[in-house]
């Protein structure tokens, strides 16, 4: 035997370079070097195989899908290393849920057996990792034999061979976890979102489709290997098993959730019966499932086309109801049809009808993905309806707005930053997406993405709110803070979503604003956030003002009497009646092209009278819109040295952040957000910035360069001239630049800047050099 081997090995090295993969070559596809057999023979060992006459064809693509089959496969490859020193690569192969995969690197020094595949426990496997990974080292000037051997139990086999480098593999690896981290945060906080709505409102309808949208993660964890790697890690029975339990499941609770949403049963009971077959028929399955190795092999093949048919029962449903006239909501109609191309793709490649592609292979994520996102829009005008129809029996609300009250209490508490977590990160890439792409079909797609996002996020948002309130809970804080900062920043965020909709913003500020303020900071700018949402919301055309004046009272108050004009499309008197109500927007027509639960102004008049305060509306339909609030806040007098040393060690510093670019921007909030001992404001350009400065004393100003409308230079010639008085003169003054060239620094040390950092910015650079501009002041303090 070992002669054989010896042999078999001599003859590889004789003609190796003539066929293999020259790792130093990215042009060649690892796949066009490789070949494949199949044999029904799952214990065959690697000796056998070197000895055997068996018949190895090509591949015929880089992701080469045998469909269905419990046969055994052996894939065999060279790699040539060219380089004089060994190199490390890591080999990508196989699906993650594949049972056996075992990769062997033949050399003359003998036989090295890796190990991965699903049917060995997690740490077993040569690389700890979710998918099918093995790493390859391979010494210098050689070129080595490798045999790869997979096996499934029925289960679709691909045999993709992609080859990264170290550096190249962990970043392929971070952006999958960055794509998985989203698909999954936004499955679980739709999840979790309507089974919270369903014990509140005992409707199936919630209960269906929060353990559908469950069930689709879980089957798409297993399929992802996430199962095996955090809830099997040993493998076994029900790890091998669980694609096909999650599969059956999702079937079922999407034709359950489809049911109860279209009422099946009252509008086509004829369906309905075919519906009811299918339950019986995924329930065989789901049988069949533990019977035997072999009936399991069957159910691979069976349950797709068991899951392509029940796509197609519910498609003739919606036709059926349609063509008796009855109204379906269009969002559901859409959610339904990104699933069905999500899922017919899916199940067509695992087919082996549809070639193997990056769209292909995550079809079922993208058509899940878009699915859950307008199936919750079509939940949303759910909650509407049940609302209205609730509200005809006001001993019936007030029961299911106490159990509502219990369970928001209990969890939201505790999950709304989770909650808010993924659907912010969506609305972060979808932003991105809308500024970078130039396609108008993606940018549709983002547009609804990011909309989406905001309504769901919004809603919890007020949910959370609402329930406070109706239970009495809710109470404000007492912190200092610099209104005209706080202000300033809110403007500048409005301004952007007026601009958007083509509308005019403009905000005056009374000069005698306060510089400190004594109260609850975050409702504060809650109450003005809602009132200009609604502002812009409502207008469509015209534009949106804010005026802010501030009249000096007795012990120490001043009353800040805010206006926010808009020429929106008004009020009806009916309406301004009811304009305080919970749920408004549900009781008018144009909830529908406005969007919104009618939970905002509510929450408003609330936090007012919190504060002592009044809000009180007029409006004409068709005219536009004055809300009037008034804020009473307490004063935070400084002694007269203080305002001379402008900061001392309790204060937080002020910072300016003078920066057009938006993402920038998004970087310099969370940098300088982290920081508690930290206050900052944002301009947009250098023309804006010393605006800003005239209304405000800052500690030091980090300054962009290249900026429209003013840049820095010109901005920081102006400070550094004296025209804005000696105390912004004086103000430190950093330079925050993509350009790193050694005459940028130069030029702007010679304009007065006190110091010079590159983007991107590392922030314990930044903050040692903002406390080194400031450390004069600090001292003084």
């Amino acid at each position: 035997m070992k002669f054989i081997l010896l042999f078999c090995l001599l003859s590889i090295g004789l003609y190796a370079q003539e066929n293999a993969y020259n790792l130093e070559e990215s042009s060649n596809k690892l796949y066009n070097f490789a070949e494949f057999t199949a044999t029904d023979k799952p214990e065959l060992l690697i000796e056998e195989v070197l000895n055997s006459n068996l018949e190895f064809t090509p591949l015929t693509s880089d992701n080469h899908s045998i469909g269905f089959t419990s046969q055994s496969f052996w894939t065999r490859f060279k790699l040539f290393n060219p380089d004089s020193e060994s190199k490390t690569y890591y080999l990508q192969t196989a699906r993650p849920i594949t049972d056996i995969a075992d990769l062997y690197q033949i050399s003359k020094n003998g036989i090295e057996k890796f190990s991965s595949g699903d049917q060995i426990p997690f740490n077993e496997r040569q690389v700890e990792h979710r998918e099918t990974i093995f790493k390859i080292t391979l010494p210098a000037n050689t070129t080595q034999q490798f045999y790869l051997h997979l096996a499934s139990d029925g289960e679709t086999i691909n045999i993709p061979l992609d080859i990264y480098s170290e550096f190249d593999f962990w970043v392929m690896n971070y952006k999958q976890q960055l794509f998985l981290g989203l698909f999954y945060g936004l499955l679980f906080l739709a999840g979790v979102i309507y089974l919270f709505f369903y014990t509140s409102l005992k409707e199936k309808t919630f209960l269906y489709y929060g353990l559908y949208v469950f069930s689709i993660a879980l089957m798409q964890g297993a399929l992802d290997g996430l199962i095996f790697q955090y809830v099997f890690p040993k493998g076994g029975f029900i790890n091998s098993r669980a694609v096909m339990i999650a599969a059956l499941a999702s079937n079922f609770f999407l034709l359950k959730y489809c049911e109860y949403f279209l009422k099946v049963k009252q509008r086509t009971p004829k369906i309905y019966s075919v519906f009811k077959g299918i339950y019986i028929f995924i329930a065989a399955l789901f049988v069949m499932v533990f019977l035997s190795e072999k009936t399991l092999e069957l159910t691979y093949p069976i349950a797709n086309l068991n899951g392509l048919i029940s796509l197609v029962f519910i498609l003739a449903t919606l036709f059926i109801i349609r063509y008796k006239k009855i109204k379906i909501d269009p969002y559901f109609s859409i959610g339904i049809f990104f699933l069905v191309i999500g899922l017919l793709g899916f199940v067509m490649n695992n087919l082996s009808l549809l070639p193997n592609n990056f769209y292909t292979l995550n079809s079922a994520k993208f058509g899940s993905g878009f699915e859950v996102i307008f199936l919750s829009l079509s939940m949303t005008n759910l909650i509407k309806r049940l609302r209205m129809e609730k509200e005809k029996s006001q001993v019936l609300a007030l029961k299911k707005s106490e159990e509502i009250s219990k369970l928001k209490t209990y969890f939201m508490s505790n999950m709304s930053h989770e909650l808010r977590t993924p659907i912010n990160a969506i609305m972060g890439i979808a932003e991105n997406q809308l500024e970078t792409n130039k396609s108008n079909t993606s940018r549709k797609n983002f547009e609804i993405i990011k909309n989406a996002s905001l309504s769901l996020l919004s809603n919890v948002n007020d949910i959370l709110d609402f329930e406070k309130i109706e239970k009495k809970e809710l109470k404000l804080r007492s912190e200092e803070f610099n209104p005209s900062v706080v202000l300033n920043q809110i403007s500048s965020n409005w301004k952007l979503e007026a601009e958007k909709k083509g509308l005019t913003y403009a905000f005056e500020m009374d000069y005698n604003i306060p510089t400190r303020v004594k109260g609850d900071k975050e409702r504060f700018v809650q109450i003005i956030n809602n009132i200009l949402n609604n502002a812009i919301k409502f207008t469509i055309k015209g534009g949106v003002h804010l005026k802010l004046s501030c009249t000096q009272q007795p012990n120490d108050l001043s009353r800040f009497s805010f206006v926010v004009s808009d020429t929106g499309v008004g009020m009806s008197d009916d309406m301004k009646e009811n304009m305080f109500d919970s749920f408004n927007q549900m009781k008018h027509d144009n909830k529908r092209q406005f969007g919104g639960i009618g939970l905002g102004m509510t929450i408003a008049k609330y936090l007012v009278e919190l504060f002592n305060g009044t809000i009180s509306i007029e409006s004409s339909e068709g005219k536009g819109t004055k809300v009037f609030v008034e804020l009473p806040l307490e004063v935070i007098s400084k002694p007269k040295e203080e305002s001379f040393l402008n900061v001392n060690q309790k204060d937080p510093l002020k910072v300016l952040v003078v920066e057009d670019n938006v993402m920038n921007q998004m970087i310099m909030r969370k940098l300088l957000g982290s920081s508690e001992h930290i206050n900052f404001a944002v301009a947009q350009n250098g023309q804006e910035a010393l605006e800003i400065l005239k209304k405000d004393v800052y500690d030091v100003v980090l300054m962009d360069l290249q900026m429209p409308v003013m840049d820095g230079y010109e901005a920081t010639k102006i400070i550094r001239s004296g025209t804005l008085g000696q105390v912004i003169g004086e103000i430190p003054i950093i330079a925050v630049t993509a350009d790193a060239m050694q005459e940028t620094r130069q030029r702007v040390l010679d304009i007065g800047m006190n110091d010079y950092m590159t983007k991107p910015v590392n922030k314990d650079l930044l903050m040692e050099k903002i406390n080194y501009c400031c450390k004069p002041k600090l001292q003084i303090a």
